[in-house]
């Protein structure tokens, strides 16, 4: 008679375990979200460092009243350039300000001539040391802020067509209506 290893049932019960994560996971309310661990905390630092002609971010601006975005945003990114228009036309009737991401200062500059500037204010992160803080995994990120600085929703990607209406205004409906 053959003897039975325990090594052998390891391969099905690994399987089993990584099928259960994967169903369970994609049980979620919304399995495509990147959940931040900063909502309901203050906004990270947003650095020293801003583009020449343009006015510096500063953590006071983010804390002054009224919802406010904050956008990381950089002139090689393509979804950024996707979203510009969006963001030109949410500045009309919001604060929006800007983090440009890992951007020759040159390039970010002739961006925002030539596509228009929609950023009240700028700082710009050529190191990545201020989208680490804020837990920016990629750009474009936005950030909605509530009149105390604190961050109430992390919008992942471009604000472009179904993703911007059904996801991202939602949210910025709701902290608009919450102030």
């Amino acid at each position: 008679m053959a003897k039975f290893s325990p090594l052998v049932a390891l391969p099905p019960l690994a399987f089993a375990a990584l099928a259960l994560t994967f169903f369970f996971g994609m049980q979620r309310e919304n399995p495509g979200d990147l959940p931040s661990a900063l909502i309901g905390r203050d906004a990270p630092a947003v650095g020293q460092e801003t583009l020449p002609g343009k006015t510096q971010l500063t953590a006071e601006m983010l804390r002054e009243p009224g919802v406010k975005l904050v956008n990381f945003w950089a002139s090689w990114c393509p979804p950024c350039r996707a979203e510009h228009p969006t963001l030109t036309e949410l500045a009309k009737e919001i604060p929006v300000y800007g983090i440009d991401l890992k951007d020759p200062e040159a390039n970010a500059t002739a961006f925002l001539a030539e596509h228009g500037d929609p950023f009240k204010a700028l700082a710009s992160d050529p190191r990545g040391r201020i989208a680490i803080d804020w837990g920016v995994t990629a750009p474009p990120e936005t950030f909605i802020i509530d009149g105390e600085g604190r961050i109430l929703y992390r919008h992942v990607g471009p604000l472009i067509r179904e993703d911007y209406t059904n996801r991202f205004l939602p949210q910025l409906e709701k902290a608009r209506a919450a102030e």
